[in-house]
């Protein structure tokens, strides 16, 4: 019953995608319609769950915060199709194994590696917890990259305003091989760095380590004069 309702919500949030947002997904090919997978994304938006799922031919399951839908019914119902809450602020064992179960038995599971919406549009390190799934799993992650819900509906507001979103899916990404070199810490360090960086080219935008470098930078003596000397200009 739940896949079938589902089904439905996938056909109205694409046509209001189409209708609204002048939606579009690219490389929807790149999803292996079989076999477990994890779909990685950015995140700037309560737009992205529907829109990212309107782009995947078939069912997907979405970790999200565990205070999205605060509502107990619709809670359960939301659990029902698909959504897997998860407690921020540390690594949910619970949530993470549920979705570790799911993508072993063959389904697709998206996170979304920065662990919630960015303020201002712009890449944000992922966390370890990508890492973790992809350990365990050995699963193909494919990268995906969300333009225009931040246009659309960032942080803070309250409705929507009707700007165009396009969904890049990137080729799979498999990490079964070629990383010897880390283990531990370091290979969910290793994941999530690559994944983001495929993600912020598919964006074609600067990935998360490059702006963290440009912001350390910023908070140097060097760079605060330089930031006052372009702002005096």
């Amino acid at each position: 019953m739940s896949g079938i309702v589902y089904g439905l919500l996938w056909l109205a949030f694409r046509a209001i995608g189409r209708l609204c947002f002048r939606y579009r997904a690219i490389g929807s090919e790149n999803i292996p319609r079989t076999g477990g997978v994890l779909v990685a994304a950015n995140h700037a938006s309560f737009l992205d769950i529907p829109l990212l799922g309107c782009g995947i031919r078939r069912r997907v399951w979405f970790l999200g915060r565990h205070d999205l839908f605060p509502v107990p019914v619709l809670n359960t119902i939301l659990q029902a199709l698909g959504w897997i809450p998860m407690r921020q602020g540390r690594l949910d064992r619970e949530a993470f194994s549920k979705a570790i179960r799911l993508i072993k038995a063959g389904k697709a599971v998206v996170i979304f590696p920065e662990g919630s919406r960015t303020a201002d549009g712009q890449l944000r390190p992922g966390r370890p917890g990508l890492g973790v799934i992809v350990a365990q799993t050995r699963c193909p992650v494919i990268p995906a990259y969300i333009k225009g819900t931040y246009e659309a509906l960032p942080v803070g507001a309250w409705w929507p305003r009707f700007r165009p979103v396009t969904v890049t899916y990137g080729e799979p990404i498999v990490f079964s091989d070629g990383v010897k070199p880390f283990a531990g810490k370091a290979f969910y360090r290793h994941v999530s760095r690559t994944v983001m960086a495929k993600i912020a080219e598919l964006g074609q935008v600067p990935p998360p380590e490059r702006l963290h470098e440009n912001r350390q930078e910023d908070q140097t003596p060097a760079g605060r004069l330089a930031t006052r000397s372009y702002n005096a200009e």
